[in-house]
């Protein structure tokens, strides 16, 4: 469910009805802008972890973050994930729909998705950035 006071979702009649996505957000209120986020590895190491494991993990640690910052799911208004293989990506999209709408239910924000040879962590296949409309009187959160 979007948030009316800080997101509103943007549906051109024009473009045809979007799946797992958003054509466009209004965001209004400040932002949060959260960092490129990865699963948690066992002892530091992600390999071996299978891929739709890896995007519960990252998207669970983007929430971490936005709800830290007095936020919620619903209040999401850009995502950007970034994959090393486009394949699994695709083979898991199942799992991975079944791990969003359990998080998100059926908010989608703007998004884009990557195709990336690498990310910064060995063995990490996905990472997921965010950006967040927060509450008017939001203040530091720690």
């Amino acid at each position: 469910m979007t948030s009316p006071t800080r997101v509103a979702i943007v549906r051109p009649e024009a473009l045809p009805d979007p799946v797992g996505f958003s054509h466009g957000v209004i965001a209004s209120g400040p932002a949060l802008y959260v960092a490129g986020q990865i699963a948690p590895g066992e002892a530091g190491s992600l390999a071996g972890v299978d891929f739709a494991r890896q995007f519960e993990g990252a998207l669970d640690r983007v929430l971490a973050v936005v709800r830290a910052a007095g936020a919620g799911a619903q209040d999401v208004a850009r995502m950007t994930v970034y994959v090393t293989d486009m394949a699994s990506y695709r083979r898991c999209r199942p799992a991975l729909g079944a791990t969003w709408r359990a998080r998100f239910g059926r908010h989608y924000p703007a998004m884009a998705l990557l195709g990336v040879a690498e990310l910064a962590e060995p063995g990490a296949c996905v990472e997921i950035d965010a950006v967040v409309a927060l509450p008017a009187t939001q203040k530091e959160a720690r």
